[in-house]
């Protein structure tokens, strides 16, 4: 290849990257500003839906726009500069307003409404953007993240098999071998064509893949491309697959991979516990009508209180007493509690309806409220089935590093109702040891929306 036909290339790879970048910044700014449109419309909808509805009343339109004004700013505007989706700046923001009624002008009613149908519509956007993502990376109209691969052939073709990289955003725009069997001057001699290719694909990113006990190698490796405007990532060992996050630890002079984190710091414990009050309590109002319905057709359908109090494990294994409408004629809670299986005889009329579409688990709001249980998190089991599975699932005891949710990643994936056999319940501990291990607030959002809106989530009833 000539010089000036290297040139030509290099140029092209250098001015597709400039229009990914770009095009990447102008998709930032147009999903700020869907957010934006999107928290203004709560604002000013559920703000007049409220008054007129409620308190009978016309608002001030003013008012409503500074209150989504003041949101907007508050959410849009940390994503945008630390370019990162955050949700817990909208939240934050709705609590504070909430607990403290810092103006008058804004009912608490308002607040509420707005924190629960403004989280709504600023998932269900970023939701269609994803998606729209997604189509457009795959059909070439949204440019992709450009990557280069270089290293040895089998943890090449082991990285592309595993995570797949064309369908998570990335194009790759080249890929080197080098020799396995060659030693360092080998790969020296292979390394300064790598990065000639490189130079002319122009990447944003180069994966290093070769495996960690080839120091010398991947020295030599990240010295060469390290001479190039691209970022230079170190393949992970295959051992670090089994983790969900993955941490670069550093305390003085000490280096680490953290494997497993705690599942929550202060700081996440307070925010999550100020969004299951604020939440929970908003449900509870809202959901007053149905819940006084429930009650009634419960006790008229069949003979027995209409609440079912039931031993379960909370945080650290601490025991409580769940709430749930009474959907059986029985009312165990003893050392042998035999799970509902499909078409259970047990199962009173209403209480097959209240299972088929979780209603039954509406009373934990008030184990929530308590501090007892969260929104989201793993389900809990009776204790019977506890100690049972305690011996035979490994790790399963590390659901309980959290406080237990009335749904759960495991619930939206499919995995409810019976646990028959131990594959189901491993499935469902795998879900539930990968939301300790990526615990956000967006996560629970998300999980929230999945169980009110994913088919998923209505599947396996008892």
């Amino acid at each position: 290849m000539s010089i000036g036909a290297g040139t030509t290339i290099a140029a092209a790879g250098m001015e597709s990257r400039w229009r990914a970048a770009t095009a990447r910044a102008y998709f930032s700014c147009f999903a700020g500003v869907v957010d934006a449109a999107l928290i203004m419309a709560s604002a000013l909808t559920i703000g007049w839906a409220y008054h007129l509805i409620a308190l009978g009343q016309q608002p001030i339109t003013d008012n409503l726009v500074q209150i989504g004004l003041v949101l907007s700013l508050f959410f849009v505007m940390p994503n945008v500069f630390r370019q990162e989706y955050a949700i817990g700046n909208f939240i934050c923001v709705i609590v504070l307003g909430f607990m403290t009624k810092t103006s008058m002008i804004f009912s608490r009613g308002t607040m509420a409404l707005l924190y629960v149908g403004g989280l709504v519509a600023v998932i269900a956007g970023r939701y269609l953007l994803v998606r729209l993502v997604q189509i457009g990376s795959k059909t070439g109209v949204v440019s992709a993240r450009r990557i280069f691969l270089v290293g040895f052939e089998d943890e090449i073709v082991a990285f592309a098999n595993r995570h797949q990289p064309w369908n998570l955003g990335m194009q790759i725009v080249g890929v080197h071998v080098l020799p396995r069997d060659g030693g360092l001057d080998g790969a020296r001699e292979s390394l300064a064509a790598a990065v000639r290719a490189a130079r002319s694909g122009a990447p944003d990113d180069v994966f290093v893949l070769m495996p960690w006990e080839a120091k010398p190698v991947i020295n030599a490796t990240i010295d060469h491309f390290a001479t190039i405007p691209s970022s230079i990532h170190l393949g992970a060992d295959p051992l670090f697959d089994r983790f969900h996050d993955l941490r670069l630890s550093r305390t003085g002079t000490v280096s680490s991979v953290q494997v497993v984190r705690r599942p929550m710091d202060v700081a996440d414990i307070a925010l999550k516990r100020a969004f299951d009050l604020v939440a929970s309590a908003a449900a509870l109002i809202l959901l007053a009508p149905l819940l006084a319905l429930i009650v009634l057709l419960v006790k008229l359908d069949s003979r027995g209180p209409a609440f079912f109090l039931q031993r379960r494990y909370g945080f650290n294994q601490q025991p409580f007493r769940i709430f749930k409408f009474r959907t059986m004629h029985t009312l165990d809670d003893g050392d042998v509690v035999r799970q509902a299986v499909k078409d259970d005889p047990r199962i009173t009329r209403v209480g097959r309806f209240l299972r088929r579409w979780n209603l039954d688990e509406l009373p934990q709001l008030l184990n929530v409220l308590r501090g007892e249980m969260s929104l989201v998190g793993p389900r809990p089991h009776a204790l019977a089935h506890d100690h049972e599975f305690e011996r035979r699932i490994a790790l399963y005891a590390r659901r309980h590093n959290v406080k237990p949710g009335i749904t759960g990643l495991a619930q939206v994936n499919g995995f409810r109702g019976e646990t028959a056999t131990d594959d189901k319940m491993r499935g469902r501990v795998e879900f539930d040891l990968a939301y300790i291990d990526t615990w956000s607030l967006w996560l629970d959002v998300t999980i929230l929306f999945r169980t009110v809106f994913s088919s998923k989530s209505y599947r396996n009833a008892g």
